[in-house]
């Protein structure tokens, strides 16, 4: 039996073309999360690698739909070749239910983990480079020196209330507490 699987991250992600495209290669039963693929438990697939019976093959549209990093899906490719079924994905045309599919699978794997690995490092050395050049990244500051300096001279000399200073800088409680 052909089985497939679907992933998208978020709840406001579509798993219709996925799903299609499993329908298309066969797929008699689909199993679908909408959960990160970083998080090892998930109950569809944990459902899906259960209910495996030798002969099946477990299909998914991109081998990155089933994991994220290269260990996880060496893992979860080899629970599937465990319980006797094979591992097929349709973008990148493998299928380890042969030993040439097998090989291929394990190139792919590793060219797409050094390919998670560059984006991150670019990533990072972006940031470095920006921080570099006085660009700092993240959330701007609620509340400007000058304010920072007036809310703590409400707060401690003039022994004001939180909540009445909060709300006329328009921050929470907690902004005021740390000025």
């Amino acid at each position: 039996m052909i089985i497939g699987y679907a992933r998208v991250s978020t709840d406001d992600q579509s798993l219709d073309s996925q799903t299609d495209a499993l329908s298309v290669a066969g797929a008699e039963k689909v199993f679908a999360d909408k959960i990160s693929g970083s998080r090892r438990t998930r109950p569809e697939m944990d459902r899906m690698l259960e209910q495996l019976r030798d002969g099946d093959v477990v299909t998914v549209t991109k081998y990155d739909r089933l994991a994220r990093s290269l260990k996880d899906l060496l893992e979860i490719v080899e629970a599937i070749r465990a319980r006797g079924a094979g591992f097929r994905s349709l973008a990148e045309d493998i299928d380890t239910t042969t030993p040439a599919g097998r090989l291929v699978f394990h190139v792919f794997a590793s060219i797409a983990q050094f390919e998670r690995e560059r984006i991150s490092e670019r990533t990072r050395e972006g940031l470095v480079s920006a921080r570099n050049r006085g660009r700092v990244g993240g959330r701007p500051p609620a509340l400007s020196a000058v304010q920072k300096k007036e809310v703590r001279r409400m707060r401690d000399e003039e022994q004001r209330a939180i909540a009445e200073i909060a709300r006329l800088f328009k921050v929470s409680e907690r902004t005021v507490r740390r000025a």
